[in-house]
């Protein structure tokens, strides 16, 4: 049986400071330090970018000078250079909050996404802010796909051009992805999603879940989710923690929508017992999530290694260089 081990912190730091130490002793890179029965994934992720393209301004606010996708950028290439396995995922909402969406209509997030070398995304509530058919004048920019599988879009401009799942290799890995988004109603212009229907997030999680995992044989089943990290004032209301503990063969939930800032993941029990991890990392690119997962192909365990950067001017040196 699969069994997760999670590194908080100082254990992450702590493993990835012996790790450094052994490759630099060896002149072999730390992907290269696991034992032959161990495959390294790193996972990068972002959610609720909110067309943040630049840093906040200097004006003394409480995130001043933060985000901006040139950095972004340079952490992301500096951790691929670092790694052999990285995975890099976006959970929505990339769209509405600065100027450049409502100039560009989404033109620019897209392409700097498809530059960043994204792999999956999900939608959010503002990815409607201009209609469905201000959607799709842009998606075509987009070259990874984006995954919706609570949202049905028969007879509208976006059927066809979203997935309920994918399926990416890394090294012998097979890692099943598949996302869900929250219900719009009340949220956007009714006029701006005419003819798409929303779908209980649960029965449909553990069906492509299940599928995923039995038989299409993932090592690993993660979900890109808008739906909202909690709501306690809304126990009716679906959530990622609600998700997580409802469904089966999900090992991993990246989230979105409530701008949560999460130092750690939460660790919720599934319907069978088993740990499900639930991330997110606030708003506009402020943080980069990342998750490091050690699979041990022989025993079945999987020990994740949690952590986070904030995107701030320690990476302009990088940009800039």
């Amino acid at each position: 049986m699969e069994e997760f081990v999670l590194l908080n912190r100082r254990g992450f730091l702590k493993k990835t400071m012996l790790l450094g130490a052994a490759s630099a002793a060896s002149s072999l890179p730390l992907w290269a330090q696991a034992g032959k029965q161990e495959t390294r994934l790193t996972i990068l992720h972002t959610n609720d970018v909110h067309s943040r393209i630049e840093p906040f301004p200097m004006d003394g606010s409480k995130y001043a000078g933060l985000g901006g996708v040139a950095r972004r950028s340079a952490l992301i290439q500096q951790v691929r250079s670092e790694e052999k396995n990285v995975l890099l995922l976006d959970s929505g909402d990339m769209f509405q909050g600065t100027p450049y969406f409502n100039l560009f209509g989404g033109k620019v997030e897209l392409e700097l996404m498809s530059k960043l070398g994204y792999e999956a995304g999900t939608f959010g509530n503002h990815e409607f802010d201009n209609g469905i058919a201000g959607l799709v004048k842009y998606l075509d920019k987009a070259n990874f796909p984006f995954l919706t599988a609570n949202y049905a879009f028969k007879g509208t401009l976006l059927e066809g051009r979203t997935q309920d799942y994918t399926i990416i290799n890394k090294n012998g890995l097979r890692i099943g992805i598949t996302g869900v988004g929250v219900d719009i109603e009340g949220l956007v212009d009714p006029t701006n999603y005419v003819g798409m229907k929303y779908l209980d997030p649960i029965p449909v999680v553990n069906r492509i879940a299940k599928m995923l995992k039995e038989e299409k044989k993932c090592d690993l089943v993660i979900c890109l989710s808008h739906l909202g990290y909690d709501y306690k004032d809304e126990p009716n209301k679906v959530s990622d923690l609600k998700l997580a503990a409802g469904t089966r063969h999900l090992d991993l939930i990246l989230g979105g929508h409530t701008h949560t800032f999460l130092d750690k993941p939460t660790v919720v029990k599934n319907l069978d017992g088993q740990e499900v991890y639930v991330n997110q990392v606030g708003f506009a690119g402020i943080r980069l999530g990342r998750l490091d997962i050690v699979f041990n192909k022989k025993t079945g365990k999987k020990q994740v290694m949690a952590s986070q950067y904030t995107v701030d001017q320690r990476f302009d040196k990088t940009v800039n260089a």
